[in-house]
């Protein structure tokens, strides 16, 4: 990726010195590097809001109370996930990360969740129906307040960051419903196949 960058970079610096606008791409990199710190600091005060409201979720019990809420869902969906029963909280907590827009914190949760699965996966070569299901929801990315949206957009300045959440629940309900039923679908399709 670093070479991508080093690429981009250099071909605009090399293009604009060939146009004569030199000057105008280096004053928009200069800008462009301030608007980006100044995104960065509007991100570390709503990021460090959410994930103390996830650590108080989960000191204070209400991960458990989900986890058990999708329990019988997780049994439906996750049918393959062995005997660990801890997966199904760290499901939860991974939807609920997701679901508050904290997609930096439910990453650390989604490997240990894809750790604890393969764990019990029997062909260690392959994943499982269960691993394939819970990457589709977790890719999906189901949201109710979408945090690290509206902090960007608090950061440069919208007149109304809030007016996001509506269309990004709407949109990314549809794409975890979506992510579930292709995941059935071709589970049932490739168990044909074998």
């Amino acid at each position: 990726m670093n070479y991508v960058f080093l690429l981009l970079i250099a071909g605009s610096l090399i293009i604009g010195m060939f146009n004569g606008t030199l000057n105008e791409v280096t004053n928009a990199m200069l800008e462009a590097c301030d608007t980006a710190v100044k995104i960065s600091f509007s991100l570390i005060g709503i990021m460090a809001f959410w994930l103390g409201m996830m650590r108080i979720a989960e000191k204070s019990g209400m991960v458990k109370i989900l986890a058990k809420l999708i329990k019988p869902i997780a049994k439906i969906l996750f049918k393959d996930r062995g005997k660990n029963e801890n997966v199904t909280g760290d499901i939860a907590m991974s939807i609920a990360a997701n679901a508050l827009g904290l997609t930096n914190a439910a990453t650390p949760i989604g490997l240990k969740v894809m750790k604890e699965l393969q764990e019990d996966n029997p062909n260690k070569e392959s994943a499982t129906d269960s691993m394939c299901m819970f990457l589709g929801m977790n890719t999906a990315g189901f949201q109710i307040i979408p945090a690290t949206v509206i902090a960007i957009l608090v950061g440069v300045g919208a007149k109304n960051p809030t007016e996001i959440i509506l269309p990004t629940l709407i949109v990314t309900t549809l794409a975890f419903f979506t992510a579930i039923i292709t995941a059935l679908i071709l589970k049932k399709i490739w168990r044909e196949h074998e």
